[in-house]
């Protein structure tokens, strides 16, 4: 039975709740500092959350193998509204920590029974699509959330949070649209591999690539201000990455069908690689936002090709725990980008440090499909 619009429009909606949510109080970071006088709490409001997305969405997909999808979706989407807005209410910052917790366990959830969904409703070329879409609306969210969040904290730094209510609108077209697919019995659940080499090679290129990706907002801003850029004029910069972003995802399918998986992969990498390497080397602004679109691309690609991957490898009854470990190399990737990188910029500075990632990735993405094509041939 083919999803109905509304349904369709539900899973799309909840997309874009998702990647861009630990960011959606960058603009109110300032004025948190001023209010609690704890700089590195105050930042770890932000990255906690993809923190513990990567570590709990892997228990989110068992629970979509186990208990279904919608159950999953439909509690995530109430998590994500009432540990999103408590950051309006909470005056103490340990608290404030705990509800954005709270709000990474939603989103692992939310992203985790999305993906299965998608797969579950849709097949081959139908398939590909709707990933590609899915991947243009939560590209969307950064290029429409992120603006308006920074208009809503000149009001004041709370008012961003009202933003995560828009979920519990989800979760009621949810509870009325969205209906699983007939799953699986316990039993085959229990007994299905889901974590096998092939998948967890995936996860961990999703780890990598979402890693050496968010060199974009963790590092540009710096290197842009050594320029003498102003705020507004970075966030813009940095905003079209997101948005080619959604450009690739609106191309993906057409691209997959010219091109198998792995090419698909080494394009984007070297995609990724090409745009650092334009950040780097280049030296001005519209080099560096040159760069950002190139690289932003890149990662259009590679999220629905990924995620496409993996649904062809998952047994339906474990596509939850396959996905749950998607999510959580996408977002320990986040979490972890910045020590990462940081010794290299320590070390060569930030342009450097673009410059040399970017080459790597452009080397690597030949060698892969050199290989892949002698492996092909042979």
């Amino acid at each position: 039975m083919t999803p109905t619009r509304a349904a369709r429009g539900t899973v799309l909606a909840a997309a874009t709740l998702t990647i861009m949510a630990p960011a959606l109080i960058a603009p109110s970071l300032p004025a948190m500092e001023q209010v609690y006088g704890s700089p590195l709490l105050v930042r770890l409001t932000m990255t906690i959350t993809s923190l513990a997305v990567a570590v709990t969405a892997p228990l989110s997909g068992l629970a979509a193998d186990r208990a279904g999808r919608r159950p999953l979706l439909v509690a995530s989407l109430l998590l994500y509204t009432v540990s999103g807005t408590a950051g309006y209410f909470t005056t103490d910052l340990i608290l404030l920590l705990v509800t954005r917790t709270l709000l990474g366990v939603a989103v692992g959830g939310i992203m985790t029974s999305v993906n299965a969904t998608i797969t579950d409703w849709f097949d081959g070329p139908a398939r590909a699509s709707f990933l590609g879409l899915q991947q243009v609306f939560a590209s969307l969210s950064g290029v429409v959330f992120l603006p308006v969040a920074g208009m809503l904290a000149t009001i004041g730094w709370r008012v961003p949070f009202w933003l995560y209510g828009v979920a519990a609108v989800v979760a009621l077209f949810a509870l009325a649209a969205v209906h699983d697919r007939p799953r699986a019995s316990a039993p085959a659940v229990v007994t299905q591999r889901a974590m096998t080499g092939p998948v967890l090679g995936i996860c961990v290129l999703a780890l990598v690539a979402t890693t050496l990706f968010y060199m974009a907002p963790t590092q540009v801003p710096f290197l842009l201000a050594e320029q003498g850029i102003g705020p507004v004029l970075v966030g813009v910069v940095v905003a079209g990455g997101t948005a080619t972003s959604m450009l690739g995802g609106y191309g993906f399918p057409a691209l997959r069908r010219r091109l198998d998986p792995a090419a698909v992969n080494a394009l984007c990498v070297g995609l990724l690689g090409g745009g650092w390497l334009l950040v780097g080397s280049t030296g001005t602004a519209t080099g560096i936002a040159a760069g950002l679109l190139v690289g932003g691309l890149g990662v259009g690609f590679a999220i629905p090709n990924l995620t496409l991957r993996l649904s062809d490898l998952a047994p339906p009854a474990a596509r939850g725990r396959v996905f749950g470990g998607l999510v959580s190399g996408i977002f320990l990737g986040q979490f972890v980008s910045p020590l990462v990188v940081q010794p290299l910029v320590r070390t060569v500075g930030v342009a450097d440090a673009f410059t040399w990632t970017g080459a790597l990735m452009v080397a690597g993405a030949a060698v892969a499909r050199i290989t892949h094509k002698e492996r092909t041939v042979r």
